[in-house]
């Protein structure tokens, strides 16, 4: 399968702009909100799950399934850290683009992994949940693409 430069330009942005996305709903949640690791989401769960009323069961079986893709996506993150710090420093080096083509098609495979792995996880999360607390959900996805609501006035 050849992959053209403008379907590797269009999944750098889309990879780009789903970080963009969910840096701004993470930081929305404020203290004590997302957080992931080892472990699977602490701090009140993964934010598009509030307020859904999940059983314990439910629970559970999020966590394990978080655990399972911390776990099986670990050495991608790992190697995306890797080519970050091995990049030159912007404004003190001779330009290379070669290597720079080179090392951005090589963060681009492992975002396309990252981003399958996820849309994977969320797919096992839905399974999990009620047609009730799904259809919460999408009624929310307005929300979600809007972002967070501006702060009350002081």
């Amino acid at each position: 399968m050849k992959l053209s430069w403008k379907t590797l330009g269009l999944a750098a942005i889309s990879v780009s702009a789903l970080i963009v996305m969910t840096a701004a709903v993470v930081v929305s949640q404020g203290p004590g909100g997302f957080q992931r690791g080892p472990g699977g989401p602490r701090g009140g769960g993964l934010p598009f799950l509030r307020n859904l009323n999940l059983t314990d069961d439910q629970k559970a079986q999020i966590k394990k399934i978080m655990d399972s893709e911390f776990a099986s996506t670990k050495d991608l993150h790992d190697q995306l850290r890797a080519l970050h710090e091995s990049e030159p420093e912007p404004f003190s080096t001779t330009f290379d683009e070669a290597a720079v083509r080179s090392a951005a098609e090589a963060r681009a495979k492992i975002e396309v992994e990252l981003e399958v792995a996820h849309a994977k996880t969320m797919s096992q999360i839905a399974n999990i949940l009620t047609a009730d607390q799904k259809a919460q959900l999408a009624a929310r996805k307005s929300q979600f693409r809007e972002g967070p609501p501006p702060p009350p006035e002081p």
